[in-house]
């Protein structure tokens, strides 16, 4: 076995690969070191010089451009491990395996692929996320900036900056490297730590001004904006101070978008300044859509009139319908269930519905539920809106993907926002999770298992909220 001690250079593993190529050395009796790890001990023989091939060996040893390319890649990646990838895939290749870079299946070939796009990635967010800084130093502008990359990728991001600031005096500096441009050389230094750069200049309030201003909160993606922003880069990037509030009033904001002039139909009939049972007589009169002569009765809200969690459903079931009360259903008992297991008690809550009908085709005897339409969510929402006015709960939940566009309009996407606190026009704490119905209704039993445990993690969140409202214990007990 022969040890090669070698660091993180590219042009360094291009040099050792040409010697053991030449060598016809197989990758089996390679192994690769980093110099760290000799320092370390970890190696315990001193690895011998490889011996000097021929001229004319050296001289046949060619490496493929599209594998040079790749090579040049990897190399940047952390994972000590791409050395012997690299060198098994160049001395297959060099020994008749021309098409190994073509083979989807080859496991080497894959996890080159694999660490290829890592370092890609991690490239795109260096350009990205990088925040220069100005400084001066004896009357001369400079622009500073520290980032801390997944990989070992400055010199490939290094190049962007020289095009795109070329008549700036810049320099970028990460844990492992340094980046300098003094208008004509681009350098290369030791890494330094984030103490080293500035924290903050007179450009600074300006940025953040244009940045709220171009955020677009009916675009909002939290999930998506999560995994492109990770945390660990918001420590250098001035926006970042902004992203939670913005994040949390974007409902507010997008609901104020989305509330044009046109009111709902239903609160024409809505009684001015009436109680809690006002609102429900009134709402048993309610004749806007047709769902409301062939539905059996108005399915209004049920629970406290200052309840402090407020749960908004779809609309009523065949069950719900009959009975005339909310969640009395199949997705009623796992509501119950599911509260009971994070506690909440479901009669501290006050309970309601989207849409106040049940809307449903026949299909002989049985009476099929059909999703209302936004149509329907907006002749009801009248409704809705008196509920949480005459309410005021602290905290409002909406069940499934219709009750949270009857609150923030039709673009609102359950899988974007499901499980976060967001705040909005009725209330600092609202949220969006499951219908149970759509739990009942998954055929998949791993995918279910999954959104089940989504979410009972939602509705302890919202437990757990509740219990830290003032006077929230006094009502268990």
């Amino acid at each position: 076995m022969r040890r090669v001690v070698l660091g993180e250079r590219f042009e360094d593993f291009r040099k050792v690969a040409r010697v053991l190529l030449a060598l016809q050395v197989p990758p089996r009796e390679v192994a690769f070191a980093p110099p760290e790890g000799m320092q370390l001990g970890l190696e315990v023989p001193v690895p011998e010089p490889l011996p000097t091939p021929t001229a004319e060996a050296l001289a046949a040893v060619r490496f493929p451009g599209a594998l040079l390319a790749l090579a040049e890649t990897v190399a940047a990646h952390r994972d000590p491990g791409r050395w012997s990838l690299l060198y098994e895939v160049l001395f297959r290749v060099a020994h008749g395996e021309r098409t190994l870079m073509n083979d989807p299946t080859s496991a080497p070939m894959l996890a080159l692929e694999r660490m290829r796009k890592s370092v890609q990635r991690d490239v795109h967010k260096t350009h990205a996320f990088v925040r220069f800084r100005r400084v001066e130093r004896e009357g001369v502008e400079y622009f500073i900036a520290w980032h801390e990359p997944q990989h070992r990728s400055l010199a490939l991001a290094a190049p962007h900056f020289v095009r795109r600031f070329a008549s700036m005096r810049w320099t970028l500096m990460t844990p492992d490297a340094t980046a300098s441009w003094d208008l004509t050389t681009l350098t290369f230094s030791p890494g330094v730590t984030r103490a080293h750069a500035p924290t903050e200049d007179a450009l600074e309030d300006l940025w953040l001004s244009y940045y709220r201003s171009i955020f677009n909160p009916a675009r909002l993606n939290v999930r998506a904006m999560r995994a492109e922003l990770p945390r660990r880069h918001w420590a250098t990037l001035p926006e970042a101070a902004l992203i939670s509030p913005l994040v949390r009033a974007a409902p507010r904001r997008t609901g104020g978008m989305v509330r044009g002039p046109e009111p709902s139909p239903a609160s024409y009939q809505v009684p001015v300044g009436g109680s809690l049972s006002d609102l429900r007589a009134s709402a048993s009169r309610c004749s806007i859509c047709p769902w409301a002569q062939a539905a059996t009765q108005t399915v209004f809200g049920v629970g406290p009139a200052r309840a402090s969690v407020m749960l908004v459903g779809e609309q009523p079931g065949d069950r719900e319908d009959l009975e005339g009360l909310p969640f009395v259903g199949p997705s009623g008992a796992l509501l119950n269930r599911v509260l009971a297991e994070v506690g909440l008690p479901r009669e501290e809550l006050y309970v309601t519905n989207a849409v106040k009908h049940f809307k449903f085709q026949r299909d002989g005897k049985q009476r099929i539920h059909e999703k209302p339409s936004a149509g329907d969510v907006h002749a009801c929402r009248g409704w809705l809106e008196a509920e949480v006015r005459s309410v005021q709960p602290s905290i409002i939940v909406a069940l499934g993907a219709t009750a949270g566009q009857a609150f923030l309009g039709p673009t609102f996407r359950l899988i974007r926002s499901r499980g976060q606190f967001l705040e909005t026009p009725w209330t600092p704490r609202w949220m969006a999770t499951y219908h149970p119905s759509a739990l009942l209704r998954m055929p998949d039993a791993a995918a279910k298992h999954q959104a089940e445990a989504h979410f009972r993690a939602d509705l302890l969140q919202v437990a757990e909220a509740w219990r830290a409202l003032p006077g929230a214990e006094a009502a268990v007990h």
